[in-house]
């Protein structure tokens, strides 16, 4: 028993991560309230999870995901209103193939599901990028999207978790809506965030390798 629950043991160390991830889901959840700092937050949330996933983070996590904010919250809120841009155009140009009919209407569907994905895979990497390089923005966007070629099956696999979590947690089983609401706020945005966290570092060799 003493080894199960001894301290240093394998329970206990997933008992920690846990816990450590729940801290910063909450923290996340709460510093994104104000729209505007959901870049920052998202680069504070990977800062931590990376960090975790290398058994690297700060004794104390929720001093680790302030540092981070605080740290890259100009740079990061800078990316998250390119986002925000990108959102505008996308969403504009939904409702304009929308009102189409016809063979024209298909195509341009096509296009706009197409413009959806390419911009879902460099999208992803903004923020890990930033947690762990802290690149001037516009490094940042263009590794983003030569990163989500240059590693393909990771892309892939990143977009693979936080869709088949959505899946799981709200279209599967509809009636449990609001028990997955509270699971998204208590802690899935953060095991999201962890399981990725170990492909982006598997991406991310390709940036350091450059880099060096």
């Amino acid at each position: 028993m003493r080894r199960i629950f001894g301290w240093g043991s394998p329970l206990m160390d997933a008992l920690g991560k846990l816990s450590d991830l729940v801290f910063c889901n909450i923290l996340f959840c709460l510093f994104c309230i104000p729209v505007f700092t959901i870049g920052a937050s998202l680069t504070a949330l990977f800062d931590c999870t990376l960090s975790i996933a290398e058994d690297t983070e700060d004794s104390f996590i929720p001093r680790q995901f302030w540092r981070a904010f605080k740290g890259g919250f100009k740079r990061s809120t800078q990316l998250w209103l390119v986002c925000l841009a990108a959102f505008a155009l996308l969403g504009a140009y939904y409702l304009a193939v929308s009102s189409l009919t016809g063979t024209l209407a298909r195509t341009y569907r096509i296009t706009f599901f197409v413009l959806v994905l390419l911009f879902a895979c460099g999208f992803q990497y903004l923020f890990p990028l930033q947690a762990r390089f802290h690149m001037p923005v516009k490094e940042n966007l263009k590794n983003a999207w030569l990163l989500s070629a240059a590693a393909l099956p990771c892309t892939l696999g990143t977009l693979a978790v936080p869709v088949a979590a959505v899946y799981l947690s709200f279209i599967m089983n509809p009636d449990v809506f609001y028990v997955a609401i509270f699971l998204w706020a208590i802690g899935l945005f953060a095991v999201v965030a962890y399981l990725n966290s170990f492909l982006f570092l598997r991406a991310f060799r390709r940036v350091e390798v450059s880099r060096d």
